[in-house]
């Protein structure tokens, strides 16, 4: 008995890793990717996570207001530098089609009387980014949807122009089911979902072996062969990684396209907003062959 005693009473050793491996970059990219499962994280979110209070929204973890410290810095910034916002957590739709055919299905959703829609001229030629209402369609004044931002990719020569709908989380399955009805966009045929991204070992010693000539060799993880490459999460908030993220019309030909989390969304406040810009963007020079 003294001996079964002892036995159930042995500690067993202990599955928390020691700090060193916790920080190895393949383990932090693996906890990070299981903390998303169920709220994505914008490209920011560690940077904010340390400023400011957190809150899960929508299927995203935001920052919702600044910590005790973070107050003047942030009003500061406003008043006399800049402050740069992350909205990427609101949702972008891609049309592409031909510009009658946009026009004519998207005047159903809106309204003059509510002020500019999608074929006013200044925002039409891609220079402005337009703002108005959605409604449900030939519904207005009832049937509201939300509000919207727009912008037109600027004309190419070709008579198939691409528009960027950007709109609330909150707002995105509505206003999605209403352009996909009004298009009569059904899902292809063949629907590429991308696989997460895995590499495997003798592919990564490879890429070492390449990146490493000159330099000293990193040693081998202890696991060798075991260790699991770590998955990329693809997807957002708003969508399930499974699912479809384009539609195609077969009658007109319009493409509908989710590109939420793709295309990345900032905001800049502050005086020194287009200084910041112009600093920071550099024109490319233009190649003519």
């Amino acid at each position: 008995k003294q001996a079964e005693k002892a036995v159930h009473q042995k500690k067993e050793q202990s599955k928390t890793k020691c700090r060193k491996a916790r920080r190895r970059h393949i383990n932090l990219v693996a906890e990070f990717n299981r903390r998303q499962r169920k709220n994505i994280w914008l490209e920011t979110h560690i940077w904010h996570a340390k400023r400011f209070h957190m809150v899960k929204k929508w299927g995203y973890c935001l920052g919702d207001s600044p910590t005790e410290k973070s107050y003047r810095a942030c009003y500061r910034a406003m008043t006399k530098h800049c402050l740069l916002q992350d909205l990427s957590y609101y949702c972008c739709l891609e049309l592409t089609g031909k510009e009658n055919e946009l026009l004519k299905q998207l005047a159903r959703i809106c309204s003059l009387d509510t002020g500019l829609t999608f074929e006013e001229a200044c925002c039409l030629s891609g220079r402005f980014e337009g703002s108005l209402n959605l409604y449900q369609a030939d519904r207005y004044p009832e049937g509201m949807l939300g509000p919207v931002t727009f912008i037109w990719k600027p004309r190419d020569g070709s008579e198939n122009r691409q528009l960027w709908i950007w709109m609330h989380p909150a707002l995105k399955q509505d206003i999605l089911r209403e352009l996909k009805a009004i298009f009569q966009c059904s899902e292809p045929e063949e629907i590429y979902i991308p696989e997460p991204i895995t590499t495997s070992i003798q592919e990564e010693k490879q890429m070492d072996v390449v990146l490493s000539l000159g330099k000293k060799r990193k040693k081998e993880d202890k696991e060798g062969e075991k260790a699991v490459p770590v998955k990329k999460i693809i997807g957002d908030g708003t969508r399930d990684p499974f699912q479809s993220y384009c539609w195609i019309s077969q009658s007109t030909g319009i493409v509908l396209s989710d590109r939420t989390m793709e295309i990345l969304r900032y905001r800049l406040i502050g005086p020194l907003s287009h200084s910041v810009l112009t600093e920071t963007l550099k024109v490319a020079s233009l190649q003519t062959v």
